[in-house]
């Protein structure tokens, strides 16, 4: 069993889905303050950054604990999780007819020390989005894509932004969960 560093629900399927046994704690760190502090990095960094100081900021005793992190960028400019609907609108407009670049990263702690971390990147090409679709949109999903980064969830209506996606499945769900498994696998906590 793995202590999953997250209150995400969709890494929690992602691990329920794949026979991945873990006990959620939510990780107590301050996000926003940890991004600040490194200042101006390329979003694969902050995504990994992230993803360890969650690993190690949960004590899981003898067992692994998982941290995951994903980051968005557009046109250089990295967005965080929309603070209101209005927030959400305004992401959604400056998506629009853009590239959006999401690294999704994961680490692995064992003991308070850092096991293993691994980030992948998507791209996912946003086609043009009337206002009118926003609008919709955003009636349909929020509040539950005000817990995304991005703004969407790409198991639900989400999937209607986009003209196309380059990545892996797993990385835009927000967890590289194939590479996730592999090094589970090598510590001892999966079978081989």
């Amino acid at each position: 069993m793995i202590v999953l560093a997250s209150k995400s629900a969709s890494r929690r399927a992602m691990l329920d889905a794949a026979g991945v046994d873990f006990t959620p704690v939510p990780a107590a760190l301050d996000e926003r303050a940890l991004e600040a502090s490194l200042g101006e990095v390329p979003p694969a960094s902050v995504a990994l950054a992230l993803a360890e100081a969650k690993a190690l900021s949960v004590d899981g005793g003898m067992r692994p604990v998982l941290g995951s992190d994903s980051v968005v960028s557009v046109d250089g400019r990295r967005f965080d999780k929309p603070a209101s609907r209005a927030q959400a609108a305004e992401h959604l407009r400056f998506f629009s007819g853009k590239t959006m670049h999401l690294h999704s990263g994961a680490a692995l702690a064992l003991g308070g020390h850092l096991r293993w971390s691994h980030v992948e990147e998507a791209r996912l090409v946003v086609r043009p989005l009337s206002e009118d679709f926003i609008t919709r949109y955003l009636a349909a999903e929020w509040p539950e894509v005000g817990q995304c980064v991005g703004v969407f969830r790409i198991e639900a209506m989400g999937v209607q932004l986009f003209e196309r996606i380059e990545g892996d499945h797993f990385t835009v769900l927000g967890m590289p969960l194939l590479p996730v498994l592999g090094a589970l696998r090598a510590l001892e906590e999966l079978p081989a």
